[in-house]
């Protein structure tokens, strides 16, 4: 006998489920199908089965046009609905995450969680890791895999890279267990172990026997494209609803990071970082080209050595502004009031915070100040000229292909190039005087990914060379010395003072819906102020900001985008 199921279509801008007759099909929340809504024929996902109608006669209603196979289980769809409720999303987005690209009707028959071939050399209970980052996390998903192989599921590891989840799983795979890797029907049957980047974290493993987050501070890992969610508070989330446990490793722990549980740092986090190599460019011969003779020295000893990659340069420019320089003392043009980089408006200089000021340099008084405008392909262009070498410009669009000894690119150039004599940053000052919270976080990071690069100091193979204007920044005091405690506890207290995660829920709103939607948060009792490009929206925790959004979200006429806050 024909029953009714609920259906959510994956047309975003239309929330609400409708009632289908299911034909007879034997369908369970999650299923794929396709039904008819209005004259079009749409996708969707069955949310309840047995629905009764009562206020309507079950032959008023269509029947569903066809089975599309299987979609996510029964407890992915609630940690779907969870996730549209806490990033303010269309819950469909989510469950189209966590579906298969094409038609599954069958599934394979999961093997049993074996023991590894090779034991952990220590035990890792769980919690979150500040790592060095040349440490081989290794011994931390295996030491994880032991602690849940007793219970009941699947191992979950979410790493932030493609790469790097192939060259995991391989590793684990030749020890002995079995790996899904960008199988959805084995996620689905519930593979011992699933390995995946930041999409993993709805993997369609019925239930999770433990889970862990590699580089948990690390961008890949949240969606910077609408809309914004992040996989370290999903798999958080999902592993309080399975009662599972979870290891977060990360290179620099974010306040909200650190607001999950304990925190451990590395046995060796000194000798596990890369040796860095200041490079005050302040007083410095303007005529000396894009890289410092320091660097040109160090470039031309890797050159006569066995790495494929002789030297690697980076050069990321976050944001839309260009910085300024002293064209006399080379001194950064910083606001007096706040330090933050300035930038040229109206004769003047202004911060972005708003501060205004005349157009000369706060150091020496000079008025000749110029813009610091290289990019990745002028930069490649100079260094060729300076080293007498072919360099190779690396960039997302145009990945390292071998050949060139010398590499000049984005942070992209990290995804393709394995191993390098040195790396050099060329201008540090653009992450560190970038306008947002995360800069300096996000920093420390590119150096990490680079230091796995040159291998770690204890090693003695390579190193980081930091070209900058800010020679006492503190965070470049930091990572000379590898001890990075008091910024940890900084930003800590930071959180705490702003009421940022995990001491508050802060959301930034932007689009023409914007102003509505602030104002009717504001009547909510939601602290909002105007910031730049939209609203900043603060509350005591994120479940009151979500109820808040949610409430309002039902009665928009406008979109608006919705974004977290920084850290």
């Amino acid at each position: 006998m024909a029953g009714v199921v609920r259906v959510l279509t994956e047309v975003a801008p239309l929330e609400r489920a409708f009632d289908y007759l299911d034909g007879g099909l034997a369908l369970a929340p999650g299923d794929r199908v396709r039904v008819a809504l209005g004259p079009r024929s749409v996708r969707g996902w069955v949310i309840e089965e047995n629905v009764e109608t009562p206020e309507r006669p079950p032959e008023a209603l269509r029947a569903l046009s066809a089975s599309l196979g299987l979609g996510p289980p029964p407890a992915v769809v609630e940690l779907a609905r969870w996730a549209a409720w806490r990033f303010c999303a269309p819950w469909s987005h989510f469950l189209a995450t966590g579906s298969p690209e094409r038609i599954v009707r069958e599934l394979p028959t999961a093997p049993a969680a074996a023991p590894a071939a090779v034991e952990a050399r220590r035990a890792y209970a769980p919690g979150l890791y500040h790592l060095a980052p040349t440490s081989d996390p290794l011994d931390l998903v295996l030491s994880a895999y032991e602690a849940s192989r007793a219970r009941e599921g699947t191992l979950l590891v979410v790493v932030p890279h493609e790469g790097w989840a192939e060259r995991l799983g391989a590793r684990l795979e030749r020890r002995g267990l079995a790996v899904a890797r960008g199988d959805w029907a084995r996620a689905r049957a519930g593979w011992p172990v699933v390995v995946g980047t930041r999409a993993a974290a709805f993997a369609p493993a019925p239930r999770l026997a433990g889970a862990v987050v590699l580089d948990a501070d690390d961008e890949a890992l949240a969606s910077s494209a609408a809309p914004t969610w992040d996989a370290p508070t999903v798999v958080a989330e999902r592993c309080r609803r399975d009662g599972a446990p979870l290891w977060l490793g990360a290179l620099w722990p974010a306040p909200a990071l650190l607001g999950r549980g304990g925190y451990e740092r590395d046995d060796d986090l000194v000798g596990g970082w890369p040796r860095v190599v200041v490079v005050d460019r302040r007083d410095r011969d303007p005529h000396e080209g894009a890289l410092a003779p320091v660097v040109l020295e160090a470039a031309r000893r890797a050159l006569a050595g066995p790495e494929p990659v002789a030297l690697a340069v980076v050069l990321q420019r976050l944001g839309t502004g260009r910085l300024l320089a002293c064209g006399r003392c080379r001194a950064l043009a910083r606001c007096p009031r706040c330090g933050q980089a300035e930038s040229e408006a109206e004769g003047g200089l202004v911060c972005p915070d708003g501060h205004t000021r005349a157009r000369f340099c706060t150091a020496c008084a000079s008025t000749a100040l110029r813009r610091v405008r290289s990019g990745v392909t002028t930069l490649a262009r100079d260094v060729a000229a300076q080293l007498a070498v072919t360099v190779a410009e690396v960039t997302a669009a145009h990945p390292y292909d071998g050949g060139a000894r010398v590499v000049v690119g984005t942070e992209a150039l990290f995804s393709s190039v394995r191993r390098a004599g040195a790396v050099c940053f060329a201008d540090a000052d653009q992450y560190l005087l970038a306008p947002r919270a995360a800069a300096r976080r996000q920093f420390i990071h590119a150096l990490g990914r680079a230091g796995r690069l040159v291998g770690a100091r204890r090693e003695g193979r390579g190193a980081l060379y930091v070209q900058t204007r800010r020679g006492d920044d503190p965070v470049l005091e930091a990572v000379v010395a590898a001890r990075f405690d008091d910024l940890v506890d900084e930003e800590l207290a930071e959180a705490r003072v702003l009421g940022l995660s995990p001491f508050g829920g802060e959301a930034r709103l932007s689009g023409e819906g914007a102003a509505e939607l602030a104002a009717e948060l504001a009547e909510e009792g939601v602290s909002v102020r105007e910031g730049a490009g939209g609203y900043v929206a603060r509350a005591p925790d994120v479940a009151t900001l979500c109820d808040a959004l949610a409430r309002c979200a039902s009665r928009r006429r406008c979109r608006v985008a919705v974004a977290g806050g920084d850290g």
